[in-house]
């Protein structure tokens, strides 16, 4: 699944990678929201991403998809 993270103050998302479902992001996002601690997220390469919670300006996530390859359309 894809997570696009907005960072107030940075005018690039970050995107990540993970095998984490949605509620599970959601679950993690609202925990460190909560708590004012960071928002860490593990990447598909075991690897881990750590964002303040409170300078996320968005975070955006969807289920599984396969990605298009081709110029037509099908």
């Amino acid at each position: 699944m894809e997570v696009k993270i907005g960072v107030q103050s940075i005018p690039r998302e970050l995107v990540v990678e993970t095998e984490s479902s949605p509620e599970e992001v959601e679950r993690l996002l609202e925990e460190a929201v909560g708590a004012g601690g960071l928002f860490v997220l593990r990447d598909g390469k075991g690897g881990r991403v750590m964002v303040p919670a409170g300078k996320i300006g968005y975070v955006e996530f969807s289920g599984s998809e396969q990605r298009r390859v081709g110029f037509g359309s099908v």
